[in-house]
């Protein structure tokens, strides 16, 4: 466990001095970007490891791996986010435990959203995801809404009980006029997220940027970064 720990504090540090630098180099603060590790796949030992370390926010995509991590770290001052594709059938399971649901990409997710926050008695804050390989009327191959239909679904949040509308989201795309283009991408977000805060202006967050992307995502003016590998390490394989 001391070598986990020695492992993670190190992986922790690299990245603290990446975003430093894409901070510096972009003429912005440190304090505007806010670091999310995505623990998808690690056990809730490495959470509670990060916790010690000063990690404050922590991604899942999968409620079956994140429901069980959640509750076994309980105790700790933890602000869930769910990144993955969401179906119907979980809402009730993620908005048990999620504080930040970044992937709301369909209206009728919405709804569901709304009834399990209210039936739970709790506030979620909710992110639009934004496919930019996406053409209108079509979801991304990641998850995610056309960009035509961002307020759209803005609107839906905003009057939806038991939900906080907080900003955009989005995945750097793999195919499309964006694929191999991470900073055209998330400029092309942060234009989205301007003319979203012309409307509310209280949802001004922007997660974009992962591992191998993030000092793009900080030069754009992304104000969250979801990090994973580059802190937990080479994820293991599934199944």
């Amino acid at each position: 466990m001391k070598d986990r720990r020695s492992q993670l504090a190190a992986n922790l540090a690299q990245v603290e001095e990446r975003i430093v630098s894409a901070c510096a180099a972009a003429g912005r603060k440190r304090e505007e970007v806010t670091l999310i590790v995505v623990t998808k796949t690690y056990p809730a030992s490495d959470v509670r490891i990060l916790h010690e370390l000063g990690v404050r926010q922590v991604a899942e995509n999968r409620d079956q791996d994140a429901a069980p991590k959640a509750a076994a770290c309980a105790d700790l001052s933890l602000t869930w986010h769910f990144v993955g594709q969401l179906q119907t059938n979980k809402v009730r399971s993620v908005a048990g435990y999620a504080d930040v649901v970044q992937s709301v990409d369909r209206v009728k997710l919405v709804g569901a959203l709304s009834a399990a926050a209210v039936k739970g008695d709790r506030e979620l804050g909710c992110l639009i995801q934004v496919a930019l390989d996406a053409e209108s009327g079509e979801r991304g191959d990641r998850g995610g809404v056309a960009p035509d239909a961002i307020e759209e679904l803005a609107a839906a949040v905003d009057a939806a009980p038991g939900l906080r509308l907080e900003g955009l989201m989005t995945v750097a795309p793999l195919s499309g006029p964006y694929a191999g283009r991470q900073r055209a991408a998330f400029d092309r977000l942060m234009e989205f997220s301007s003319r979203l805060r012309g409307n509310h202006p209280a949802a001004n967050m922007v997660s974009a940027g992962m591992s191998a992307d993030l000092e793009d995502a900080v030069a754009a003016g992304a104000t969250h970064v979801r990090v994973g590998t580059a802190v937990l390490g080479v994820r293991p394989r599934l199944g």
